[in-house]
């Protein structure tokens, strides 16, 4: 476990210089992220092990991978609608996370969203964390654990709304993983998901 410790501090530390208030106005949000995506892999791939058997290519692995994603924004949709309504700082928790794409180039973001960070975030998460902590605890405790480190690392950005996103993402692609267990079905749900929430089919004008 020291070494999934290790990596989780790492990853701890890269989303504290991301989202934090002490650190975030200093950085380019996405400059960081693309370094922290990278780090992430490599962490994943020097730690983890037997990784072919965790990409697998067929039909059932497209179909649930992008009906998951399809499924997410639809929940993201109603559940914006839903919070906007009952909290008064819903919108604009939400608009602020939006406004991370102001002045970027939209494409390079898609390009960044899809084939690096989505990518990136499914083979350290799920692949390498959740599957660790799986082979040591189970496969529930596994989810539960790794969901939660997940969504701990976004409280740097003090922004519920943010927070609570990471949890139910968090959930539902370590559900998926541990029913699938096959990295192409959670990166094709979390790519898609990334690009049509965030530029695509965006919930917020921002």
């Amino acid at each position: 476990m020291k070494k999934v410790s290790f990596s989780l501090f790492v990853a701890a530390v890269l989303w504290f210089v991301m989202f934090s208030p002490w650190t975030s106005a200093s950085v380019n949000f996405w400059q960081v992220m693309s370094v922290s995506a990278a780090t992430l892999i490599a962490l994943a791939l020097f730690f983890g092990n037997d990784w072919k058997q965790q990409f697998r290519f067929n039909g059932r692995a497209f179909g649930i991978g992008i009906g998951s994603a399809a499924i997410l924004w639809v929940v993201f949709y109603f559940g914006d609608l839903i919070s906007s309504y009952l909290f008064d700082f819903a919108r604009p928790q939400i608009d602020n996370v939006y406004g991370m794409k102001s002045g970027e180039n939209l494409s390079l973001l898609s390009i960044l969203l899809f084939l690096l960070i989505a990518p990136a975030e499914e083979i350290f998460w799920r692949g390498y964390i959740q599957r660790s902590l799986s082979a040591r605890f189970g496969k529930n405790t596994g989810l539960i654990l790794a969901t939660t480190a997940y969504t701990l690392v976004h409280i740097w950005s003090f922004n519920f709304m943010l927070i609570m996103s990471a949890l139910v993402v968090g959930f539902a692609w370590g559900w998926l993983y541990k029913k699938e267990a096959n990295l192409i079905t959670l990166i094709l749900s979390h790519a898609i998901w990334d690009v049509t929430i965030f530029i695509l089919l965006p919930t917020s004008n921002v």
